[in-house]
């Protein structure tokens, strides 16, 4: 990673203007598997989060060109799905949650992923951060435990 990478803040007001940033840096980053049902419903995704009041997103950019992002949005008061697993439950349980988060290959292992995810987190009110990692995957699970 090079000192100039840039780490810009979005927020719900500005899904409009970096729609297609996000839709570009995911088709690189999934080039391998674009013909997955899943992977072909993105935009669905970007809608999703992004229509939602608290949305947030960080957008790497080097040299003007965007790297990475990751991006979420508060969770729903009272559909907090991971209670089951808290025993007890939190007192405060306002949780951020992150839907996504994604680096280009060239831009892979030079911790530029941590960085975004920390960035997204940077002055949140929420008590909790959640999000759901495919256990198949266990190298990724142990990365985002690493990062508390």
């Amino acid at each position: 990673m090079t000192a100039a990478t840039d780490l810009r803040l979005y927020g719900h007001a500005d899904l409009p203007d970096i729609r297609q940033t996000l839709l570009h840096v995911h088709a690189d980053a999934y080039a391998d598997r674009i013909h997955e049902e899943f992977v072909q419903r993105f935009p669905w995704f970007v809608d999703h989060w992004g229509g939602r009041a608290g949305f947030a997103c960080v957008i790497a950019y080097e040299g003007g060109e965007p790297v990475g992002f990751t991006y979420g949005s508060p969770a729903e008061p009272g559909r907090e799905w991971w209670r089951e697993y808290l025993d007890p439950a939190p007192a405060d349980a306002s949780t951020f949650a992150v839907s996504e988060l994604m680096v280009r290959p060239k831009w892979r292992k030079r911790g530029l992923g941590e960085r975004l995810h920390t960035a997204l987190f940077d002055g949140r009110g929420e008590a909790m951060a959640v999000l759901t990692v495919d256990t198949k995957r266990p190298r990724l699970q142990a990365m985002y435990e690493g990062w508390g």
